[in-house]
């Protein structure tokens, strides 16, 4: 009963660790993953507004774009 006495700090302080890191690690993912699609949908609706070449809207196709060989 002795060991348990002295181990039994020891091993919550290092619990309680452990789930405040895992925490930390959770929340950082979330945030990089809620970045990565906030950054994903700007650059999708900067492509959509950015006009073509010949000043017709980006359709994100290569055809139409009037040079010709079919690329943007």
């Amino acid at each position: 009963m002795e060991y348990v006495a002295v181990l039994l700090p020891s091993l919550v302080v290092g619990l309680l660790f452990w789930f405040a890191m895992k925490s930390i690690f959770n929340a950082d993912k979330s945030e990089r993953q809620a970045e990565a699609r906030a950054q994903a949908e700007a650059d999708a609706s900067a492509a959509e507004s950015k006009p073509g070449p010949n000043g017709a809207p980006n359709t994100g196709t290569n055809a139409g774009n009037g040079n010709g060989n079919g690329t943007n």
